[in-house]
This record gives C-alpha cells, structure tokens and sequence, in this order.
C-alpha cells in the first residue's frame, strides 16, 4: 500500500470556517469594538445647539469678542451664548454681511 503524504492544505478548510463565522458575526453586531455609536455631524450640531441654548450669560464671560477671519455673525452668537440679533442691537454699526477681522464687538452692557 501506499501512503499519500498529507498536505498542510488540510488546515484551510477550518481556518476559512473560523473567518467566515466571525466575519458573520461583526456583520450582524454592526461593529468589532463593542457596538458604541460614532457621533455623526448631525449628533455633534445637535449636541452644540442644546448645550448653546442652556448656556446663560454670567459675569465671568468676557464682554467683548474679536472678529476672527472667517467668522460669521451666527457662529460668534453660538461661541460666546449671546443671539445675533442682541449683537446687532448692541452694535449699531455693525454689518453682519460684512465682518471685518480684528473688530471689536460688544456683547454685554
């Protein structure tokens, strides 16, 4: 009789098994690192937004805001927690359409 020499090919089949079954599984939980959810752009504006609204002025906050390049008067009322419109009305000479970098503005009275 002769013997056939076994091939280390033998130890596919199972190997394959093992990764199929597991690719099944992080399929099917959705995730590898234990199903935590990104935060998505649409989470964090949300997030900012709330957390903007139950901000309150107090007297630690500074009073004045220096334009930065690229600010726009909506981004300056949700960093600082004042609206635009009270920007505005403290800033009568101000034109939100065009903010000028290095400009001073009021927030507070």
């Amino acid at each position: 009789m002769i013997e056939r020499a076994r091939s280390p090919l033998r130890f596919l089949a199972p190997i394959a098994l093992i990764a199929a079954t597991l690719i099944v599984y992080v399929v099917v939980t959705g995730s590898v690192g234990g199903g935590e959810e990104e935060p998505t752009a649409t989470n964090s504006a949300v997030q900012r937004l709330e957390g903007d609204r139950e901000k309150k002025p107090d007297s630690s906050e500074p009073e004045t805001y220096e334009i930065q390049s690229g600010d726009t008067l909506d981004a300056i009322a949700a960093d600082t927690g004042v609206s635009a419109e009270k920007i505005e009305e403290l800033n009568p000479d101000l034109d939100p359409q065009a903010l000028i970098a290095g400009q001073e503005l009021t927030l507070r009275e």
